[in-house]
């Protein structure tokens, strides 16, 4: 769905980054806030960084309703993870109930399909839900994003032993994959890896 030229100037997060968050390291060691408080989540991988055009097409994706766009992220997070260790299952972000029925669909879900069926892992979108909606985290600092984002999430059964993958269209701070990887893991998971497809870097 791209030429070679429009996909060779994405902006691919491939740089040397903290396994953990994908937050720029330069050294690819674990950076110190994830040493000092670590997530529930046990790594990350980002495709893209959040800048232009990616943030500009994931804003269409998911306030405009630009469907197309779920096949082509997909088809291309698929690609890079294809020799990646398989988790198990894979969980998209659940939206509550009030904002899938606003939205008309789950931007996460249907990325998620794409990259399941082209993997081969299973797909869960029922397993976890959100339990309230929360205020807007815009302006937030971390900390105040992860209380934001506490009991947020609530999983239906027992994920005893399984590697999960999480999957998410941008990872900013990470609060609400680290509060909906501690939803996972307290229903067993062993590990919980993040998949998204952009991630904000630092100014």
């Amino acid at each position: 769905m791209l030429c070679a030229d429009c996909e060779r100037d994405l902006p691919w997060h491939d740089g040397k980054q903290c396994p953990v968050c994908a937050l720029p390291t330069g050294s690819g060691d674990i950076c110190g806030t994830c040493l000092k408080t670590p997530p529930a989540f046990d790594g990350t991988y980002a495709l893209l960084e959040y800048r232009f055009p990616v943030n500009a097409v994931l804003q269409r994706y998911k306030y405009s309703g630009f469907l197309t766009v779920s096949a082509l992220i997909g088809h291309l997070l698929a690609r890079e993870l294809a020799t990646a260790a398989r988790p198990g299952i894979i969980i998209p972000m659940p939206l509550h109930p009030s904002r899938l029925k606003e939205r008309g669909f789950n931007q996460a879900s249907e990325i998620a399909r794409i990259v399941a069926e082209q993997l081969g892992i299973p797909l869960a979108t029922r397993i976890c839900s959100r339990t309230r909606q929360t205020s807007p985290q815009a302006g937030l600092s971390l900390q105040e994003r992860r209380r934001n984002m506490r009991g947020v999430f609530a999983c239906g059964q027992s994920l005893a032993g399984k590697h999960v993958a999480l999957l998410d269209d941008v990872m900013t701070t990470g609060a609400s994959l680290d509060a909906l990887a501690r939803a996972v893991k307290n229903a067993g998971a062993a590990r919980v890896d993040c998949w998204v497809i952009a991630r904000t870097l630092p100014e």
